[in-house]
């Protein structure tokens, strides 16, 4: 699974004229399923975005993860978008493919899951809307982003990391 995340000040994530999730400081993360992803990968992937230490600490270092943004143990809001052209191959041509993309079927599976722990495990958890066309706006802090994954188990097997 990937994620790519963004250190943000605030974010939104509108359906059509509908706000489906907002939050103060924290992170965005755009997810997505690959071929070959189960939820095992789902839950690497979330131990990681959680753990990442992106926030400043008293000396402005990035050493501190969403659960403590402030080092006093004040968590910062976790929006989650699904973006399955997180996984586009874009080797060759003008054009991506995205074969490496977990079909729909397994991809809501797996997001939904990343959801549901995600909100049994963070206290401010807000989401996009599987499948739909939507529109997000960030403050970027920083800017800081960051590309996250975990690989399908294959691809571990391979050596990858």
């Amino acid at each position: 699974m990937i994620a790519l995340i963004q250190r943000v000040a605030r974010a939104s994530v509108t359906v059509g004229e509908r706000v489906t999730g907002e939050i103060g400081a924290g992170l965005l993360a755009l997810v997505c399923a690959e071929r070959g992803d189960s939820e095992a990968e789902a839950e690497r992937l979330l131990a990681r975005l959680l753990g990442y230490r992106v926030f400043s600490d008293a000396n402005g270092r990035m050493n501190l993860p969403v659960r403590d943004i402030d080092g006093n143990g004040t968590a910062g809001g976790l929006l989650l978008v699904s973006q399955f052209t997180l996984a586009a191959d874009t080797n060759s041509g003008t054009r991506p493919s995205f074969t490496p993309a977990a079909d729909p079927e397994t991809g809501r599976r797996l997001y939904d899951h990343f959801v549901t722990r995600a909100r049994q495990t963070h206290p401010v958890v807000q989401t996009g809307e599987f499948g739909a066309m939507m529109q997000v706006s960030l403050v970027n802090d920083g800017p800081v982003t960051f590309w996250l994954r975990v690989p399908p188990a294959a691809g571990r097997e391979r050596g990858a990391a």
